[in-house]
């Protein structure tokens, strides 16, 4: 009796339990297949043991320095350094760049004079002497000015005081560097004529 009664009664109503089957990821935006992909490149590139995991981590931050190395020597406006970023620091480089500043050889007359202290002669040390102040008196002359314009002018440009924040050191440490040693490279001639960009090697005439 307690069989066949058992055997009768309906089966439990599981309509109102949440199906297995339904996605667990809902309410996240659904991957696309791309980035799905790039995650698993990215986990099987990368080692389960800590020390697979700190070299490939190295390995990382070495790749991520010479991309932007190579972009900093381009001159990539959108891979550039935070110091090298914005409008200011860039119309700083040019207003640096167009000029001719006696401090930009400062390293190789700091290195001649040192040469030239060794002779043991008291007239070529004392010569050498007098010149090396006035080289630096006319360095600071000269760097005083350009200064003294370039806030002028950014003044005028940017007339919000923390956008220039920075900008005259940043003129000044770029006037110490040899013009074909700056980083960005310079983008104006002396004079303020733009830098023709160089020909792309293997291109012909012809193409264009």
């Amino acid at each position: 009796m307690f069989s066949r009664r058992r055997s009768s009664d309906p089966a439990p109503d599981t309509s109102g339990a949440p199906e297995e089957t339904e996605p667990r990821g809902k309410g996240r935006p659904t991957p696309t297949r791309k980035e799905a992909e790039q995650a698993r490149k990215e986990a099987l590139r990368t080692p389960s043991d800590p020390r697979g995991a700190r070299k490939a981590a190295r390995a990382r931050e070495r790749q991520a320095r010479m991309e932007n190395r190579a972009a900093l020597v381009a001159g990539d406006e959108s891979r550039l350094p935070p110091r090298d970023q914005g409008p200011v620091r860039r119309f700083t480089r040019d207003f640096v760049d167009a000029r001719f500043t006696l401090a930009e050889y400062f390293i190789f007359i700091a290195l001649a004079v040192l040469v030239l202290g060794f002779i043991p002669n008291q007239i070529v040390q004392s010569s050498v002497s007098l010149i090396w102040f006035i080289l630096i008196a006319v360095i600071l002359v000269d760097s005083s000015i350009l200064v003294f314009r370039l806030n002028r002018q950014l003044k005028e440009r940017f007339p919000e005081k923390s956008e220039r924040k920075g900008a005259s050191f940043y003129a000044i440490m770029r006037t110490l560097q040899l013009r074909r040693l700056r980083l960005p490279p310079p983008k104006v001639r002396r004079g303020g004529a733009p830098v023709t960009p160089k020909r792309p090697t293997g291109t012909s005439r012809k193409g264009k």
